[in-house]
């Protein structure tokens, strides 16, 4: 009999990248996904609890599962509100059958076996202890020019808002030889851009004592037919020169960094327990700002956080402006189930919080649009990602992670994935726009290259 399955996904490239590797195991179990959940035998929904009140979310769209339970359906709750809320699951929603955390991934074969067996009530809810991470060659990549990587899973840095440690696990790396034969796997299939992903994706320790980070990078990045390698999110703590040295060097790492500081108040840092101080981060700052290559940086902001004064919001700002980031995601600060900062006095009001977020997102915007306009008159190689139909343009993205969206004189569009030159005619504050550049337009030098720099400037 034919096996079906739907899967909603929420959060992070992490748990993007994890529904894949999911639906990757389920199609080998012999099941085939469908686009909607009226058609599937199996409804799952990979769940993530960063934001406030995720918990409250889920429950509601479980609620609007509900109506297909008298069909025989049957259901699965994943991801980090499946660890975090646990048994309460079925209590809450008992037609639901299934819930898992993301470190019991790799049962999941046999928790499907047991599901078409008859059980209701089957749960994987490894405690945060495990070793094991969920290495597959099942992965069903929904990109086939851009793929992902897990090199680590789980988080041991407690920051006292962060509820990822008490969902996700505890820190844990890949072997070295597993990450590089999986990279290898995805050239071969015509993969150009990988993305190395972990909670603290810097803080790899290689269980073969083979390879640090900036090795491993390095080593990706070196692969041949790669083009571009990034990798996300980096802890200030794990960063060292040797990472920069590394994207100096080697042409495919991508010219792009995040770098993630939270607030720059060493006292909200302290607060937060970041395990470092705003001169430690600045001094980080200063290794990128020092490197032969233009990296581009982004950064999380949490704006708000308990015991945050004016003082401390304004050193935030003027962090921002010394700095200089191309982008930053800023969010205001919510209190997470079982993080130690929810027994904390709540001092700044929701009006307040929304006020500073609009001051940052304002000072930022200016920020952007001075960065971004030093790209006007440069060529700069994009992957083609897109076409937008209602502009009548193409969309690209660049080695620094920026969207530029161009025209073309060609006759024919260039193919999503391809690699274009693009002279840049006009920036805006979070994207840069322009026209496809002819090759004589690009230095000779650069056109030679195997593997060419993501960004041609001209002199």
């Amino acid at each position: 009999m034919a096996k079906t399955f739907y899967i909603e996904t929420f959060g992070c490239q992490m748990n993007a990248h994890d529904s894949e590797k999911v639906i990757g195991t389920l199609q080998h179990e012999g099941y085939t996904q469908v686009t909607d959940e009226d058609s599937a035998d199996l409804v799952l929904y990979n769940t993530c609890s960063i934001r406030d009140k995720a918990e409250q979310k889920v429950f509601h769209r479980l609620n609007e599962y509900k109506r297909l339970q008298g069909e025989g359906k049957r259901f699965g709750v994943l991801g980090c509100v499946a660890q975090q809320e646990g048994e309460k699951i079925f209590e809450k929603a008992p037609f639901v059958s299934l819930v898992s955390g993301s470190a019991s991934y790799r049962n999941l074969p046999e928790m499907l076996r047991r599901l078409e067996a008859g059980e209701h009530r089957i749960t994987g809810l490894d405690d945060r202890q495990t070793d094991e991470t969920f290495d597959t060659e099942f992965t069903a990549r929904s990109n086939p020019h851009r793929g992902y990587i897990t090199i680590t899973e789980g988080c041991d840095k407690f920051c006292s808002y962060c509820v990822v440690p008490y969902t996700r696990g505890k820190e844990r790396s890949r072997t070295s030889e597993s990450v590089l034969t999986e990279a290898r796997r995805m050239a071969d299939a015509g993969f150009t851009d990988i993305q190395l992903l972990g909670q603290n994706v810097n803080s790899y320790c290689d269980p073969l004592g083979k390879m640090n980070f900036a090795e491993i990078l390095a080593a990706v990045g070196e692969i041949s037919g790669i083009r571009r390698v990034r990798f996300t999110t980096s802890h200030p703590r794990h960063f060292t020169k040797q990472i920069v040295d590394a994207i100096d060097a080697v042409p495919a790492l991508c010219d792009h960094i995040h770098l993630p500081v939270q607030s720059g108040s060493s006292a909200v840092l302290r607060a937060m327990q970041r395990e470092y101080t705003r001169e430690w981060y600045l001094e980080r700052i200063s290794w990128i700002k020092s490197a032969k290559r233009d990296i581009s940086m982004t950064t999380d902001i949490i704006v708000g956080f308990p015991g945050e004064t004016d003082a401390d919001f304004e050193e935030t700002v003027t962090l921002c402006g010394e700095v200089g980031y191309d982008g930053v995601f800023a969010f205001k600060y919510s209190p997470r189930p079982n993080t130690p900062a929810v027994s904390m006095p709540e001092t700044v009001s929701e009006e307040v919080k929304s006020q500073r977020l609009q001051v940052l997102l304002d000072r930022q915007r200016e920020i952007q649009r001075d960065l971004y306009s030093r790209h006007e008159g440069k060529v700069i190689e994009v992957m083609v990602e897109g076409f937008n139909q209602q502009r009548g343009q193409i969309i690209g993205r660049t080695s620094q992670n920026k969207t530029l969206n161009f025209t073309t004189a060609q006759p024919v569009l260039p193919q999503i994935g391809s690699y274009v030159p693009v002279r840049v005619t006009k920036s805006l504050p979070n994207s840069l726009v322009g026209e496809q550049a002819g090759d004589a337009e690009v230095p000779a030098a650069v056109l030679k290259q195997a593997q060419p720099v993501g960004l041609v400037v001209l002199q």
